[in-house]
């Protein structure tokens, strides 16, 4: 398949030119604050408590093995954890789902597609479980067409391998799909398998700073990528 540079020009894509949407949950959709919170300060308390650590002694037994996972399956997977690290991770979760929420402008860009006809569909690295859980604080699947987690599919979203085995489920003309993300090495995978339209998020936390997303273009918010009406069906 021949690979295209990222798009150029204006970060609000030409919606005449797109039939199916592709989103990312957390950093896109969801505030990532959640998952920067829980990961580095919620569960490093538990490990630290259940294993009678101090708390720079819990910080310096679970970096190198987070660090070893980074980019593979089992980074994104509760169960995974809840084996390696003993803690029920699934239950910390649940206790602390009140601390989920939209993204500013989320919300609004959910219910513009879904005025706009176009197929709205969730691909996530996140486990299904860990889906479920903030599907249940924030109903999120309800403004989706369908919903796509990496696990069901046996590599995550930066594998070039996953592209192909989700086009092949899914259905879909590459060409005519945007693809949003906060993470350049799910984006240059997605732009690599030759999505047509692929665009960035650089403040995936809420208040957080600016990323730098060179080369791919990119928003603040999703919201951004809506036009002022829903495009013509």
């Amino acid at each position: 398949m021949m690979i295209r540079p990222p798009d150029s020009g204006s970060a609000a894509p030409d919606w005449a030119a797109i039939d199916t949407v592709l989103l990312d949950m957390d950093g896109t959709l969801l505030d990532l604050g959640f998952d920067n919170w829980f990961w580095r300060e919620h569960l490093p308390a538990a490990y630290a408590r259940a294993n009678a650590l101090s708390a720079a002694q819990a910080a310096a037994a679970l970096e190198p093995r987070f660090r070893a996972a980074e980019g593979t399956l089992e980074w994104y997977c509760i169960r995974h954890w809840s084996r390696e690290l003993a803690l029920d991770i699934g239950t910390l979760k649940r206790d602390t789902a009140g601390r989920v929420r939209y993204l500013p402008g989320a919300m609004e860009f959910l219910r513009w597609l879904s005025a706009s006809g176009k197929r709205r569909v969730l691909v996530t690295n996140a486990h299904p479980d860990t889906l479920a859980i903030k599907d249940g604080q924030v109903s999120l699947t309800e403004h989706l067409d369908e919903v796509h987690s990496s696990h069901d599919y046996g590599r995550p979203k930066e594998s070039v391998e996953f592209w192909p085995r989700l086009a092949e489920r899914l259905e879909f003309d590459p060409a005519r799909t945007l693809f949003v993300d906060d993470s350049l090495p799910v984006l240059r995978a997605a732009h690599a398998y030759g999505i047509g339209h692929v665009r960035a998020v650089r403040r995936p936390e809420y208040g957080g700073p600016r990323r730098d997303t060179a080369p791919f273009l990119a928003v603040d918010s999703v919201a951004e990528l809506a036009g002022p009406e829903p495009p013509p069906r």
